[in-house]
Formats: C-alpha cells, structure tokens, sequence
C-alpha cells in the first residue's frame, strides 16, 4: 500500500486524524494541542520547531522506513535529537512506570503468588535495561552530537560505533507479554491486567519505532553531519595563514558566501541550512568577518559586499526575498 506523504501546507488538525500515532510525535517534538486550522508549518514555526525534520519523523511513522533517505538533506541534527531526548523522557518517566503501576495492581503478588511476582520482578529488570541504554545515549551520543553541532568532531568517537552496538530494546516486552498470556491466570482483576497487555503491545510498538528512526534517520543524519564538519576543518587555513588573512581584510570563500547571504536577507539559521553547516559556525564565521573587516552592521556589509561585487545590487533588492522564501524553515 502507498501513502500519500504528508506536507508543510497540510493543516496539521488533518494530519493528526489521519494518523493519531502522530500525537505522541508532536509532545515529543514539544508542540502541545490546540492547533486550530493552522498548516504543518504555521504550527512547527510558533513552537520553534523546524518543519522538515518534523515532516520526515512523520512520514517516517506513517511509512516506514522507505523512503526515509529521501529526508535526509532536510533534516536538521539539532532538531532531531531534541526529538530523541524528549522521547526518552517520555519512555523512562511516563509510559514505562505507568505500565509498571498497572502490572503492580493487576498481579497478586502476595506469597502465593509466585509468578506473580517473577513477573513483576522480569519487568523492573527490564525497566533498569532500557534505562542504562537510554541514558548512555543521553550522555554519550547526544554529546557528541552537540560536539559536531559546534563544529568540532571527537577523534575517540563516530556515530557508526553507535550504530554498530544498537540494539532493539523491545525484544524483552514481546516475552513478557507471550509469558502473562500462556502462563498467568488471574483470579480477578482480569479487565486491569488486559489495560496492562494492551499497554505493553502499544509500548513495544512505539519503542521498536523510535529505534527505527534512530538507525534509519538519525545515525545517517549524524553520518552527513560528521562528514561536513571534517570537510570544514580541513578547509580551515593554520593559524599563520588565519593571523595573515586577518591582516590584510581577505575573506575565505566561504566568508564570502556568507556575507553574501547576510546581506540579501537570510537569518544565520537560514544561511546554516542553505550551506548545509551548523548554527554555530555561521556564527563563528560572522566573528571571524566582523573581525577582519571591523564592520558589525549588516548596513555597512552590505555597502562592502556591493564594492567588493560579493553581491549585485539587483540580488538585494530582488534576489533577497525569492532567497528568504527558499531558504526559510531548512534550519534549526
């Protein structure tokens, strides 16, 4: 079966209805309810949320992996991995411990109820599992990822080593509930212990997803990431030829292109998506031209990107607009 990908115009009230799943997407994205008619991206702009990333985890969850590298040049690392973290949090502190609490009161796990309580003991086993492995991602991988965002890449550590260890967290449920369903007979209770079950299969579900969306989106997404900030270093000049460029007023190439786009109109977001390099070294690259010029306004780049022909007048006047509406929404 095909499905028809959802888009940035579509009103996101639509979108929910066609794939409720797709509520737990927006908490996780930090979007709350109360959308109104607004469009997919009307919402994902007043909650500071970048469109395409938001748009390929949807179509993701819709679909499936197919067509998920399609995605990739549009999704944003920062974005994505806000996505991940809230998740975890949602998993950790929400629906694992709630499934927990039904378990606890749907089990007689007094002294004759032995299975009972070896059930519940499998599950907090479970629960300590997935939460090491949701913690080291926290602090190991999503590290590192701000490392890249910032521009500098750890040489003790790749997203393909995280890839290479990552494993489904789901397989353990898929156990515990074939356990309670061919082994466990409730003497009351029942309608509690089936909310439960239900629980469990949903939960099972939705973290075979997430891991899917961190193998299929996020490690390739990191991957791109990775390679563009290793082609950035080696194209910085060494601090001899950093101190000589600064003297003498010369912009890189790349300076260039940035003043450029200043100039007809693009946030540093918007420039950081159009030359696909993070937020921060846009910034640093801003510094790096404030310094050597001793310009600081965009008034006064403007009248040296003129002179210098990094920019027709024309592209100001006309270009910056058409630049503002192709580039607008690609960056977080």
């Amino acid at each position: 079966m095909q499905y028809k990908s959802y888009k940035k115009s579509d009103a996101m009230c639509d979108v929910i209805c066609d794939e409720p799943s797709l509520l737990q997407t927006m908490s996780r994205f930090g979007i709350p309810l109360g959308v109104g008619d607004q469009t997919v991206e009307e919402v994902c702009r007043a909650h500071g949320v970048d469109t395409p990333t938001f748009l390929a985890v949807a179509n993701f969850v819709k679909r499936g992996a197919k067509g998920a590298a399609l995605s990739l040049d549009t999704v944003s690392v920062g974005c994505l991995t806000d996505y991940l973290r809230r998740a975890h949090s949602f998993f950790l502190d929400f629906q694992l411990p709630a499934i927990r609490r039904k378990l606890l009161e749907a089990l007689d796990c007094s002294e004759t109820g032995e299975v009972a309580y070896l059930i519940l003991k499998f599950y907090d086993d479970y629960m300590g599992e997935v939460r090491k492995h949701m913690t080291h991602e926290n602090r190991k991988v999503f590290a590192y990822v701000e490392e890249l965002l910032g521009g500098r890449r750890p040489a003790d550590y790749s997203i393909a080593q995280f890839a290479r260890s990552h494993a489904s967290i789901d397989v353990k449920l898929q156990e515990l509930k074939n356990i309670i369903i061919r082994y466990y007979a409730p003497t009351g209770k029942a309608e509690l212990l089936g909310s439960a079950l239900f629980d469990i299969f949903s939960c099972e579900n939705d973290l075979r997803l997430h891991c899917s969306v961190e193998d299929n989106l996020f490690v390739p997404a990191v991957a791109i990431l990775e390679e563009q900030v290793a082609a950035e270093t080696a194209a910085l000049p060494a601090n001899g030829e950093a101190e000589e460029a600064k003297a003498d007023g010369v912009l890189s190439e790349r300076e260039r292109e940035i003043v450029h786009w200043v100039v007809c109109g693009l946030s540093n977001k918007e420039i950081a998506a159009r030359l696909f390099i993070s937020l921060n070294t846009v910034l640093t690259h801003r510094k790096n031209i404030a310094r050597k010029l001793g310009i600081h306004s965009v008034a006064g780049l403007t009248i040296y990107a003129i002179v210098n022909k990094v920019v027709d007048v024309k592209d100001i006047e006309q270009g910056g607009g058409e630049a503002r509406r192709s580039g607008a929404g690609n960056g977080k």
